[in-house]
């Protein structure tokens, strides 16, 4: 397995051994020291990043390489330079490229190009470093997934994609609960229901947020409106989105030791109520400080010939 542009892309041998040695690196993130010494890693991030930014670059630090930041205005891509091209060029000078942008299908002709690892790290469709990183939490507060289930509620985006897929390989089930007018992507989920089949979870979906809480183990949600989105596209998603609110009622009716997850950045007031958000029983912090742990794994992991992915439909 060369790359990663999916949480699919895993098989779930793959991803015991990343939540594995996550969690390694979550005790010692200078348990690979020299990995990438005198190794540069590219980062071509062409949508605005705080969180995945910053902890890939720390990881690529930790592990004793040199990340370089290339933003869009950074490369010729703008000025005609193919995809492919960039890839081949961009695979001479770096040991692996960690890529964050729109399309899926550009982020599939860059890594086919490539002769290095190309790492996901957020597209339009996907978010795959985002949901093992929840996963990591998840097994850090629980200790064992068994058993256990997550509530999605909100807009069916790339996180919900990648959180479904990474719940089925770990045989947690999980209930994504979204507007009618925002449905999560039918590929994404149709794929992470064949894997749950194989794990024994199930992967649901309903429009009912009251439905998806009740019982769970941990209750999650992301932003309502996207970087880019129009204002009159945000406004009609706001009122849409506004039932799934995550609140202190809707937190009750979960399981008595729910947590609360969010990738972050957070919008107190429209996704999420401060109560929830900055009471005890979020892990949001901890989550997103487990993004480094988890990049340091697959920048381990591919570079070291570890992960061997599943034959599946793209």
């Amino acid at each position: 397995m060369k790359d990663l542009l999916t949480t699919a892309d895993l098989s779930t041998a793959d991803t015991g051994e990343v939540l594995r040695l996550a969690q390694c690196y979550a005790a010692d993130p200078d348990h690979e020291p020299m990995l990438l010494h005198n190794r540069l890693v590219a980062l071509h991030f062409t949508k605005p990043s705080t969180r995945t930014r910053v902890s890939t670059e720390a990881a690529v630090l930790r592990l004793g390489g040199s990340p370089t930041m290339l933003t869009g205005t950074d490369l010729q891509l703008g000025r005609g330079e193919t995809i492919e091209d960039t890839a081949r060029v961009l695979s001479s000078y770096a040991a692996a490229i960690i890529v964050r942008t729109s399309s899926d299908e550009d982020l599939t002709r860059f890594a086919r190009a490539a002769t290095v690892p190309v790492i996901n790290a957020l597209t339009d469709g996907h978010h795959p470093l985002q949901s093992l990183t929840d996963l990591l939490t998840l097994r850090q507060v629980f200790g064992d997934l068994d058993g256990r289930r997550i509530a999605y509620l909100g807009a069916g985006n790339n996180v919900a994609a990648s959180l479904a897929q990474a719940a089925a390989l770990c045989g947690v089930d999980i209930t994504l609960a979204t507007p009618a007018a925002y449905p999560p992507d039918p590929t994404a989920i149709a794929t992470a229901r064949r894997i749950a089949a194989t794990t024994g979870s199930t992967v649901d979906w309903t429009d009912d947020p009251e439905t998806a809480a009740r019982g769970a183990s941990a209750v999650y949600t992301d932003v309502w409106v996207s970087m880019g989105d129009p204002a009159e596209q945000a406004a009609a998603r706001r009122a849409a989105l506004t039932p799934y609110q995550v609140d202190e009622t809707v937190l009750a009716a979960a399981a008595p030791d729910a947590v609360f997850l969010h990738c972050l950045p957070a919008h107190r007031g429209q996704e999420v109520t401060a109560e929830v958000i900055d009471g005890p029983r979020s892990v949001v912090f901890q989550q997103a400080a487990n993004r480094q742990p988890v990049a340091q794994t697959v920048l381990t992991a591919l570079l070291g010939g570890k992960l061997h992915g599943q034959r599946r439909d793209r």
